[in-house]
């Protein structure tokens, strides 16, 4: 019922440390970093901890309760209750995304997370752990070690994915596939701030700075494109241009989604989720 402080409890941080749980959907996690961050800057925290979840094959299809008809009657409200790859179509046919350009993006994506991968340039970041696995046809559980993401399909090319068939051919021009859209899955992530008088007092090696979050909303039924509000907002409000930056990450859950986003700012493709490790 209440994940995040059951967690942090069977983790071993003691009771008097609180925990809270924020829902901004893809970017929750990205969310918690900025309420920490805010905590810190208002003095109301030293130290804290901003995690991510996600558990796709705990979430129940259709298990929520029926929507009011006083929401389902607005236009706008009842698509927040349609499908994600409703608006994966919609942007690809409001804005002209080819599927040659989805299937072109999610190859590079795919290729670039194999080879970090293999070269084990997340091995530092991830934390193994062992869990229960029910192999889906004996129903048997067992014991296995969880050490690298097995999300990763090896061996992705362009060509291999254009024979894969649309996820969505129901919706739009069907140029959505299981292999330009990201799959079922489950995983965490977690990120530990302070201010730099605290991290220089512990001896701690700052690896990163935050600077500043920003939100915007925009229609639900083309919900994928927010980066293209956001970035420009978060950028103006930092100071600097699309020029000061050498690298940007932006939500690819569906390749539809962030190929128009980067065409739309005029980002240069390079700099989109170009491979650039910490650890050399």
């Amino acid at each position: 019922m209440y994940p995040a402080r059951t967690a942090a409890l069977a983790a071993g941080f003691p009771e008097t440390v609180p925990v809270q749980t924020l829902n901004r959907f893809c970017s929750s996690g990205l969310m918690a970093v900025a309420d920490i961050a805010n905590k810190i800057r208002s003095g109301q925290i030293e130290i804290g901890l901003a995690v991510g979840i996600e558990s796709m094959s705990q979430n129940p299809d259709n298990g929520g309760p029926h929507q009011s008809e006083f929401i389902s009657c607005n236009s706008a409200a009842k698509d927040c209750n349609e499908k994600m790859g409703w608006t994966s179509e919609n942007v690809a046919v409001d804005f002209n995304v080819t599927r040659d350009e989805q299937d072109e993006f999610a190859a590079g994506s795919w290729q670039r997370a194999e080879r970090a991968q293999a070269l084990g340039y997340f091995k530092k970041e991830i934390v193994p752990f062992t869990v229960y696995q029910k192999d889906p046809i004996t129903g048997e559980k067992k014991l296995v070690t969880v050490y690298e993401d097995d999300g990763i399909r090896k061996g992705t090319t362009k060509e291999s994915l254009a024979k894969i068939r649309s996820a969505f051919p129901q919706w739009g021009k069907g140029t959505t596939t299981g292999g330009n859209a990201s799959q079922l899955t489950d995983g965490a992530a977690s990120v530990l701030l302070m201010s730099r008088r605290k991290a220089e007092e512990l001896g701690l090696t700052i690896l990163a700075k935050y600077i500043i979050t920003a939100v915007t909303g925009l229609a639900p039924r083309i919900m994928g494109i927010g980066p293209v509000s956001a970035i420009p907002a978060a950028l103006k409000t930092a100071g600097i241009t699309i020029d000061d930056v050498d690298i940007f990450e932006i939500n690819e859950a569906f390749a539809s989604q962030v190929v128009y986003c980067y065409k739309a700012l005029s980002i240069p493709r390079e700099k989109v989720f170009t491979f650039m490790p910490f650890v050399k």
